[in-house]
């Protein structure tokens, strides 16, 4: 019963795949429905051809095995993703979880601003974890395209009630009267000159997503932070997921914004990850 997961395996491997026994681990289990423990212990599997076709057109065309497969795994959820949309990263769990903390013990009305929605991934695993509060997540973006997708992962996990989503540059829609406790963003920060230096994969997702045109990378920051005042409410917070060796950069901006009790927290490898700051 290996000799599927074997050939799979041998397939990725070939093609130059570096995680080949962890997508052949993915590719087998979404496919047949059971995990590779039970089919390990003899479970008679089906679509035989299938798992093969996805693993060859993952090696011959390198495209990322979440476009191929359909889906992306987010804080234990799947999410619905494609080449409108970034990919989802642990690293961007960091970001919800510190959200969560900060919102957890809040009385009355949430409301909350996630800018550049994308797959929809943050406002969804937010709400999630705060259902038994009274939240509203207005989720903007400027692809009409990202914000179907993140629609359709919205209404699949059930939080439609939750999230409101709408077509907007950063605040260009969004209305004076509108205030919130929380605007989180994972915006754009990969300065364009990086886009030689990158995984092959990583031009299979939009460029929109990726890359800021300034040579640090925080234009998107800098455009987030200097009107962010208007829409905070009083001890509003922001957060943000950011880029490596930009934690300086955009706490000096947000410190020249009159932004206060400034937190920057690493993730796994060590990196400066999440920038939190009080208005």
């Amino acid at each position: 019963m290996n000799t599927i997961i074997k050939q799979i395996e041998k397939i990725l491997k070939d093609g130059g795949i570096e995680e080949y026994k962890q997508e052949a681990r993915l590719i087998v289990e979404d496919i047949s429905g059971f995990s590779l423990d039970k089919i390990l212990l003899g479970q008679e599997i089906e679509n035989r051809e299938k798992m093969l076709d996805v693993a060859l057109k993952r090696a011959d065309t390198k495209a990322p095995i979440q476009h191929i497969l359909g889906f992306s795994y987010f804080m234990g959820e799947k999410y619905i993703v494609n080449p409108n949309v970034l990919i989802p990263r642990d690293e961007t769990e960091i970001l919800v979880l510190e959200c969560y903390k900060l919102l957890k013990n809040k009385n009355g009305k949430v409301d909350v601003l996630d800018i550049g929605v994308g797959s929809g991934c943050i406002s969804c695993a937010l709400a999630k974890k705060l259902l038994d509060k009274d939240i509203e997540i207005l989720a903007v973006d400027i692809s009409f395209e990202a914000i179907k997708t993140a629609l359709e992962n919205a209404d699949k996990l059930d939080l439609i009630r939750k999230i409101i989503f709408r077509k907007s540059d950063i605040y260009s829609k969004i209305r004076d009267c509108e205030k919130f406790d929380l605007i989180v963003s994972n915006p754009p920060y990969i300065p364009l000159r990086e886009k030689d230096n990158l995984q092959y994969e990583v031009g299979f997702e939009p460029e929109i997503a990726l890359f800021a045109p300034d040579y640090d990378g925080v234009e998107f920051y800098r455009r987030i932070i200097k009107d962010a005042g208007k829409f905070l409410k009083q001890d509003g917070i922001l957060a943000f997921e950011i880029g490596i060796n930009q934690s300086e950069i955009i706490k000096n901006i947000l410190i020249q914004n009159n932004f206060k009790d400034i937190t920057i927290i690493k993730d796994l490898a060590n990196i400066d990850r999440v920038v939190i700051a009080r208005l």
